[in-house]
Formats: structure tokens, C-alpha cells, sequence
């Protein structure tokens, strides 16, 4: 039985060149289309605070699309404000200046970066029924794709029709979109299954690419080994990498970093595209979420599994993370660095076994027996544990409760973590450095029930110096 993905789209604006002119000739990558602009707001999951872009004129309301499990797509809008963001968008920025010259400011300057320069490889990945998933087609020539074609189409894909892959590849990140097209040909055994893919240093941009590849997927299908529209793409997208290949984009002013990372977002948010799925994530764990929440603070090792479609569970992998963001300076910085390894398969083994911390998602149960490679394992909303030093975390504590019935928007986890860690900072900055039952429970914290993942956190992040009360230890 064939299923269909559940995705929602995650723009509307699609950033679509056509196959071809009606001469033949292939259109300019400049040359893209906009979706029409009476998108419908969405009442699902878009949790509050997503749904707005903060650029120097204030809030500005932006769309968002539903799809059938309520699950919204992120903002629609420019990361720039209304008043300048034709003008910064790479389809027009060559393009103004009989408009008069202006002031380019270094957040304008960040946003045309960001717009620009981030795919390192585009490429196309197909099923053969002889040798199975395979490199069809890649640019440049020479980048080591090696094992991409097994990302890219992800085992057990043939039982849907469309699906999106967000994955690792070494220093990368991937985004490949899947599609299964009914053919009656017995070469192919009644079905052509393809992937198109990219590569970039970040995966906060790729969510922006998502419609041109599910379009470039669906000519492949049609039109096998029409790669034009992919080479014009590629050439107006490729970064700029320094000669030793390490990954790092130079196309980027070096004094902009700043920019880049607070323009217009929350600082909780170095990623926007699964935003609006964060309040279905929260739904979909239940009061588990508050287990999935210490975990990720913890810094564990976290597998998902579920069987295809992927890009639902790779959403999970995406919102797991931002359960575990601090704003506070300083916090965190000489604890392992949690970030989304998203799609895994065996050939990852060896990478997740040198991994201190991960956030991954798997549609092989074979991972199940692998138990040394992670901490925490996922299967549905079951969150189990074989770490014995875990295992009192699953339990929900009273405080875990009340907080759940708090619960009602993404912000939540941030406030909460910058609560705790503010409260340790005082304590440990204060005449006497002594945890006691008053200050845990100022932290939202349960004495009794979260004693044992407050030592765990006071290990963690470094906090040696504070006492713990005799109350806390007995209790």
C-alpha cells in the first residue's frame, strides 16, 4: 500500500524555475515564479511567537499553510521588513540602480548573503532495480557524495509517493526531496523512484529550497536526465569554500556573524522552518515532552525511530533540539554542542559512535540492538531508556504536571531553561552558594521528584561549587 506524505508546504512562495522555454531553451535561474499571495492563515499547531518576523520596523504578521495534521508551515515572509525586501531579494538586487543609490547597511548586506552562497552540491539520486539507490547526476564533478544516495532515499521510501529527507553528510548539511511515480515498465518493475537534493554548510536555509526541489523531483520523474534547470540553480547558488574544503562559507563579511545569527528572529530560533509544527510536536509527546525536555538539557543521545514518510520525524528532530536552547551568555559553552543529526542509517554506525551528543531520527528498526550508540530511544511516544542512571528521569515528577498544564506555546522551554539557570547563577554568585528546597522551587523545579536530574544538571554544566542542602539530599 502506497501512503502519501503528510508534509505541509513551507513557504508560499516557491522558488520554481520552469523546465524549459516554449524553444527549448532552459530558463535563468533568476527567472522564478511567487505563489499568489491569498494564502490562508493557519489555525493548527503554529505556535505563537512563529508567526511574526521582528526586522527593524517591528512586527510584521506573516503567512503560514496548514496541512491535513494541523501541523503549519513556517512564516512566508522575507527575513527583511516589507518596506525593503523586494530590494534584497536575489531575483532583484542586480536590478535597482536607477532607483537611486542607498545606504546598505550590514543587516541588508547579511540578508543577501543569506539569500545567496550556501549550496555547496546539488544532485540527483535514483532506484535501480539491479544495484539499488544510486548517484545518478551531481555538481561539482568532483564532490564526495559518497553514500549520499542512501540519505536521500531512505529505506522503506517506496511504500509513499512523496517525501523530504533532512540528513548529515560529514561537515554538511542535506535536504533531498522523494517522489514515486507509477510506470508501466518492467525494467523498472512498475515504479521510477528519484531524489533531488542539496548540500550546504547550514541547515537553517535549506527549508527555503524545499518547492524547487519538489518541483525538480517531479521533471526528473517525467523527463529523466533534464538537468538544466539544476545546473542554473547550482551556478547561482554555490558557495564560496576556502581551498581546504572544512566547510566554513567565506561569502559571509566576517564582522556580519552578529547579524546573521539575531536578525529577525527570537533568539531562541537559529532555524525556522518546523516552527509551526512545534505546538503538534508538544501535542503529539503529550506530558512525555517534559521527559524529552530534561533529556535534550542533559545534552543525551537521542534516536527516533519511525517508518517512512521521513520528513514528519525529522520536524521531531528539529523541535527536540530547541527544547534544550539557552539565551543566557556564557551558559553552556563547555557542554557538547546538541545538534540535529537528523536522518541516520547503518552507514552512520561508526559517525554516531564518536558522538557525545545527538538528536537523530532512523527508519531502521535495527538500531533498536544498538544499544551502545545512543542513550534515549523513541519508537511512536515511547521514550525508554537502558541507562540505569536514566531511567528515574522517564518518571514525570508534580512539577513536570504543573508545567505541562502551562504549557502553551514554544517559548515555554526557553523561559524555563533561562529560569533554572538564572537562579543557579545567583545561587552560586551569592555569600552562601547552597541549593535548598526554595531555590529549586524557584527554578519550577520538583525537590523531591527532579533531585536526580538537578545533580545530573549541576555536573553537566559545570556548576561544582554549589552546595546542595542536606534537605535535598535526604529527601
Amino acid at each position: 500500500m502506497v501512503e502519501r506524505s503528510d508534509r505541509a508546504p513551507l513557504l508560499d512562495w516557491e522558488e520554481v524555475p520552469s523546465a524549459e522555454k516554449t524553444d527549448g531553451e532552459a530558463l535563468p535561474a533568476k527567472e522564478r515564479l511567487s505563489s499568489p499571495s491569498n494564502s490562508r492563515v493557519s489555525s493548527g499547531c503554529s505556535a505563537p511567537g512563529f508567526g511574526w518576523s521582528s526586522g527593524p520596523g517591528g512586527p510584521t504578521n506573516s503567512r503560514s499553510v496548514s496541512n491535513a495534521d494541523g501541523c503549519s508551515a513556517p512564516p512566508a515572509t522575507s527575513s527583511t521588513p516589507a518596506g525593503i525586501d523586494e530590494a534584497l531579494r536575489p531575483d532583484n538586487e542586480e536590478h535597482h540602480s536607477d532607483a537611486g543609490s542607498r545606504e546598505v547597511t550590514l543587516e541588508d548586506r547579511m540578508v543577501k548573503w543569506e539569500e545567496k552562497d550556501q549550496i555547496v552540491s546539488v544532485f540527483v539520486v535514483t532506484f535501480n532495480t539491479r544495484s539499488g539507490n544510486m548517484l545518478e547526476w551531481c555538481l561539482p564533478k568532483d564532490m564526495d557524495l559518497e553514500g549520499v544516495e542512501f540519505k536521500a532515499i531512505a529505506s522503506g521510501s517506496h511504500r509513499v509517493t512523496t517525501d523530504f529527507i533532512y540528513f548529515r553528510k560529514g561537515s554538511y548539511f542535506g535536504l533531498a526531496c522523494f517522489a514515486n511515480m507509477p510506470v508501466e515498465s518492467t525494467v523498472e518493475r512498475g515504479a521510477r523512484m528519484k531524489s533531488v537534493g542539496i548540500l550546504s554548510p547550514s541547515y537553517t536555509l535549506l527549508y527555503r529550497y524545499m518547492s524547487f526541489l519538489e518541483h525538480q523531483v517531479k521533471l526528473q520523474l517525467q523527463s529523466p536526465g533534464h538537468y538544466s534547470p539544476l545546473e542554473a540553480f547550482y551556478e547561482d547558488k554555490r558557495a564560496l569554500l576556502p581551498p581546504s574544503g572544512d566547510g566554513v562559507v567565506t561569502a559571509c563579511p566576517a564582522n556580519a556573524w552578529g547579524a546573521a545569527i539575531n536578525h529577525s528572529m527570537h533568539p531562541e530560533m537559529k532555524i525556522t522552518h518546523p516552527a509551526g509544527c512545534m505546538s503538534q510536536f508538544i501535542r503529539f509527546f503529550g506530558e512525555q515532552i517534559m521527559v524529552l525536555w530534561k533529556l535534550a538539557l542533559l545534552r543525551r543521545r537521542i534516536l527516533i525511530f519511525s517508518p517512512p514518510p521521513v520528513g514528519v520525524v525529522c520536524y521531531r528532530v528539529y523541535c527536540c533540539c530547541c527544547l534544550a536552547n539557552i539565551s543566557i551568555p556564557g551558559i553552556g559553552v563547555a557542554v557538547p554542542e546538541f545538534r540535529p543529526f537528523f536522518y541516520v542509517n547503518v552507514a552512520d554506525i561508526s559517525a554516531l559512535e564518536n558522538e557525545l551528543s545527538y538528536v537523530a531520527c532512523t527508519t531502521e528498526k535495527i538500531f533498536e540492538e544498538k544499544k551502545d550508540l545512543y542513550d534515549v530511544y523513541v519508537d511512536n511516544q515511547n521514550v525508554k531508556t537502558c541507562r540505569d542512571g536514566l531511567k528515574p528521569l522517564l518518571r514525570l515528577s508534580t512539577a513536570d504536571r504543573e508545567k505541562y498544564r502551562k504549557l502553551t506555546e514554544q517559548r515555554f522551554f526557553l523561559e524555563e531553561n533561562n529560569r533554572i539557570f538564572q537562579t543557579l547563577s545567583e545561587v552560586a554568585g551569592s555569600p552562601d552558594p547552597t541549593l535548598t528546597q526554595e531555590s529549586v522551587r524557584a527554578m519550577g523545579l520538583d525537590p523531591h521528584g527532579d533531585r536526580l536530574f538537578l545533580l545530573h544538571l549541576l555536573e553537566i554544566y559545570g556548576y561544582d561549587t554549589l552546595l546542595v542542602s542536606e534537605q535535598l539530599c535526604c529527601s
